[in-house]
């Protein structure tokens, strides 16, 4: 009885042994490779799967996802400077292709790596440092052509390849900076001048304006005081008779005359000499005030050398 026992438990536990090793399961997004004495057999889908155990065997499972490499790539640009580019690679494992990609290529990532070193070194130094920037799209692109016309044979496809960022020396990125701010100050005073420009022009407009409105007015200032000493000239000839229009202006300029002094002496503070100021008075005051200076001028001029007054400067 305990025989049949030992017999019925070994069988139980040989059974689950072939039902575990013949049973796997393949996650989602993943395939299963499957291998019969090393040879491949077919492709597993995700889910549970069933194989002949101890013959055959999961060689692997390649993951289907989009999966992302970086690879920074040290070259020369056509004005020989070295720059570090970097470029994202994105890829992904053709399924219909899963053969191709788990058998031919043992690393993929290192063959991605070295066509993106081949192509990223081939582009760059045929141009300038600064056009890499402006034209890192077309690098981006050329990577991305290549790299799908070469990794399809091995069944990868490539979904996007994007030139993340280009790192020149440093000595060269502050040149560039130098560089740039120096345009910006140049197109700063270029802006400040113009703009100075302009308000000394419209200054200049301006004052040119006010000047004529100026002239303007005081020409309606003399109009009008031509009119009123033309109105006051006919309204005395006609209240005197005999009056002539000399005879008038010569009462308006003396009413004018009295009328000024009596606004100078109105004032308070006033400092104001009056000298006589007729045209004969102008000419004797003339007459003195240089005879006053050439008497200043004998009485200080200097010693002689010797500090004795000269002979000739006595004053007469």
């Amino acid at each position: 009885m305990e025989i049949q026992v030992i017999v019925v438990a070994a069988s139980l536990l040989a059974l689950l042994m072939v039902l575990g090793s013949s049973l796997f399961v393949v996650a989602q997004q993943s395939l299963g490779v499957i291998e019969r004495f090393g040879k491949f057999v077919r492709v597993a889908e995700p889910g549970l799967n069933i194989k002949v155990p101890f013959v055959e065997r999961v060689a692997g499972r390649p993951n289907l996802r989009v999966q992302q490499l970086d690879v920074q790539v040290e070259t020369k640009t056509k004005d020989d400077v070295f720059v570090h580019v970097i470029v994202s690679v994105q890829y992904f494992i053709i399924p219909e292709a899963v053969y191709q990609a788990f058998y031919r290529l043992e690393d993929a990532a290192v063959q991605i790596r070295s066509f993106v070193f081949d192509v990223v070194r081939a582009r760059v130094p045929n141009i300038e440092i600064d056009d890499v920037f402006r034209k890192k799209d077309d690098i981006a692109d050329a990577v991305k052509n290549e790299l799908a016309l070469v990794m399809g044979d091995f069944g990868y496809g490539i979904v996007k390849a994007l030139v993340t960022d280009i790192e020149p020396d440093a000595k060269v990125k502050a040149a560039m900076n130098e560089i740039n701010a120096a345009q910006r100050m140049r197109l700063a005073a270029a802006e400040k001048g113009e703009a100075e420009k302009i308000l000394k022009v419209k200054a200049a407009e301006a004052d040119a304006e006010s000047k004529a409105l100026a002239g303007r007015g005081i020409a309606d200032q003399r109009k009008a005081i031509v009119d009123g000493l033309r109105e006051s000239v006919d309204e005395f000839q006609r209240s005197i008779p005999g009056a002539s229009p000399q005879d008038v202006m010569n009462l308006v300029l003396m009413t004018q005359y009295f009328d000024t002094l009596k606004d100078v002496g109105a004032s308070s503070a006033t400092n104001t000499i009056l000298i006589p100021h007729s045209p004969g008075a102008m000419k004797d005051l003339g007459s003195q005030l240089r005879d006053a200076m050439i008497t200043a001028q004998q009485v200080t001029t200097p010693h002689d050398a010797m500090g004795a007054m000269p002979s000739a400067h006595v004053l007469r």
